[in-house]
């Protein structure tokens, strides 16, 4: 027969029990985030030398644009030369390249190299994107529907390996409005109880989605890539995530 303080221990067990079910208590979830920034950890996930859906690049005009410049950290109304870059599996992107850089010659080489490194990144993280805005300057990339490109920075990018990485990550945050807020993706949020980086910790509605899609395709359509320690880490982190992109149907890299 159980005494007075037995029943007590068992009660207390019993409240304990409820409240990490009320809240989806998980073993992880006071683990830190596996990774500081998602972009620097998956360096191999595409290659230069990589398939792309970028067929030609064809001149269009001189005009202007407003495009965000980081050099001065505002919108601003530009002169550009714009280009539209042909895609074999979407409607054709256009690329505006700041005139500051001279010449039609020169800014076209900058849309062809961006335009075939975009190529490069799943159709998932493509279809949302409008255009490509390339400016001069060592300044970090720009997110959203229209990415924007500095081009000092894009050569350190390059020649770290994370040219690619970099532009699938801003190309991430065009699903933020669709996807950043939805019930399903936020139920995800819950289920992991965990964020797959530091990054997308501190900015939970902003860069989870960016920060989370690079590992993913990294696990869903590369494991190649990536080490047996980072898959099993990833897969552990966000289980939930990984099966709300999955259930997207998303398609496979460029083959």
């Amino acid at each position: 027969m159980l005494n007075a303080r037995s029943i007590l221990v068992i009660f207390s067990l019993s409240i304990c029990l409820y409240w990490c079910l009320s809240r989806n208590c998980t073993a992880q979830e006071n683990e830190a985030p596996p990774f500081r920034g998602t972009i620097f950890d998956f360096s191999a996930l595409m290659k230069s030398s990589d398939p792309t859906t970028f067929q030609e690049l064809r001149y269009i005009e001189r005009s202007d644009r407003t495009m965000f410049d980081r050099r001065i950290d505002r919108f601003q109304n530009f002169s550009v030369f714009v280009f539209e870059a042909t895609l074999s599996d979407r409607k054709p992107i256009e690329v505006a390249v700041n005139r500051e850089f001279g010449s039609e010659e020169v800014a076209r080489k900058h849309a062809e190299f961006y335009a075939a490194a975009f190529g490069r990144l799943p159709l998932m993280l493509r279809k949302e994107i409008d255009a490509l805005h390339i400016q001069a300057g060592k300044q970090l990339f720009g997110g959203g529907r229209n990415i924007l490109i500095h081009t000092e920075q894009g050569e350190d990018y390059s020649s770290d390996g994370i040219l690619e990485e970099t532009l699938g990550h801003e190309a991430g945050h065009a699903l933020d409005e669709k996807m950043a807020r939805h019930p399903d993706w936020l139920n995800a949020q819950k289920l992991d109880a965990r964020f797959i980086s530091t990054y997308a910790q501190e900015n939970p509605y902003r860069e989870d989605i960016a920060e989370s899609i690079i590992p993913y395709f990294a696990v869903r359509f590369r494991p190649e890539r990536i080490t047996e320690e980072q898959l099993q880490t990833i897969t552990k982190a966000i289980p939930a995530r990984i099966d709300y992109f999955n259930s997207l149907n998303p398609e496979r890299f460029p083959q």
